[in-house]
């Protein structure tokens, strides 16, 4: 999953395509020495793919060497000579690479040496949270991988314990764990632990709501309740907890459907009215109200695109639940 996503932020990149969000992802990649060798070939294809027209300007190379032009050759001093736009931005990634690595050798050598034995440190968290209708990539200290979802907050510590990982999360995000054997990843939210040792799920957990949701898309995944195992779950399980009641509902899902949220698909299976007027309120940033107290805990089973926009969307849980839609100051009411 790691080397598409590289692939495809690296062509959005080369396109001048990408967002704010994928800009600040691919640098992440770029940051970790683990896809050093995946960046250089794909800059490499790069180089392959316009050799047919060299410059006679210097630029660095697919191996970071600086190219000089060659003195012989005449000018035409009537018509600039410009690289190819896909070179040039392929030229300034390798040296964003080699820059990137340096910085970290640096970093290494200027660490000070002092060989006493260190007091006890405790460790610095670092918080990271999105606003309403956002969305945040985060790169941890091990290498695994985060997907925040709107209205998340995940705390973790500047570096990692050696013998077990642990993280808070207040909200919804997707992860995919660097494997580590000796090290299992633990995800607080509450009084609920997801616990794994390398694996890619889905972690549901507002405040506002009274079900944590756990869905897996690969590995395993244990959940615990105060250090009470409650379910083990595989590839394409969900495991739904009541953190007030402590009841657990088991059920199957499609790897697809885990983290939907991520390519833009509001998908909702046997979920409560209000819990989806949540939802939805979080990532479209706006006020909801639900007049009929009758349709409140209502099940509905929908799914839809996020671009299609607020009013359609709640267009569609209205023809569900047999209500009507209005507005009033600002604020959506479901009748």
């Amino acid at each position: 999953m790691m080397e598409e996503r590289i692939r495809y932020l690296f062509r959005q990149y080369l396109e001048n395509k990408c967002s704010r969000q994928e800009l600040e992802e691919f640098f992440s990649y770029i940051r970790a020495s683990g896809n050093d060798e995946m960046l250089r070939n794909l800059i490499k294809k790069v180089y392959e793919n316009t050799a047919q027209s060299p410059s006679i300007q210097t630029y660095v190379n697919e191996h970071g060497t600086l190219i000089l032009p060659d003195k012989t050759e005449r000018r035409d001093t009537t018509a600039p000579q410009k690289r190819p736009r896909r070179r040039r931005l392929a030229a300034r990634l390798v040296m964003i690479v080699c820059l990137a690595i340096v910085g970290e050798a640096i970093a290494w050598l200027i660490r000070p040496t002092d060989h006493r034995t260190p007091a006890p440190v405790v460790a610095a968290l670092t918080k990271s949270s999105t606003e309403r209708s956002e969305y945040k990539y985060l790169l941890l200290p091990d290498s695994t991988q985060v997907w925040l979802n709107a209205s998340s907050t995940l705390e973790f510590p500047q570096h990692f314990k050696t013998d077990k990982r642990e993280v808070t999360l207040s909200g919804e995000a997707y992860f995919d764990v660097r494997h580590s054997e000796n090290a299992p990843f633990i995800i607080h939210t509450g009084k609920i632990a997801t616990t794994v040792l390398g694996t890619s799920f889905n972690i549901k957990a507002y405040p506002d709501r009274q079900h944590i949701i756990v869905s897996v898309s690969t590995g395993k995944v244990k959940v615990s309740y105060n250090n009470t195992s409650l379910a083990t779950l595989i590839k394409g399980q969900q495991v739904k907890v009541n953190s007030q009641l402590n009841t657990v509902e088991e059920k199957k899902i499609a790897p697809a459907e885990v983290a939907a949220w991520q390519k833009g698909n509001m998908s909702y299976d046997d979920e409560a009215l209000e819990d989806i007027v949540a939802d939805m309120e979080r990532l479209y940033n706006v006020k909801i109200r639900i007049d009929n107290d009758a349709i409140r805990t209502l099940r509905v089973s929908t799914s839809f695109r996020r671009e299609i926009g607020i009013e359609q969307a709640l267009q569609v849980l209205c023809k569900l639940t047999d209500s009507m839609l209005q507005q009033s100051d600002g604020c959506y009411i479901i009748q």
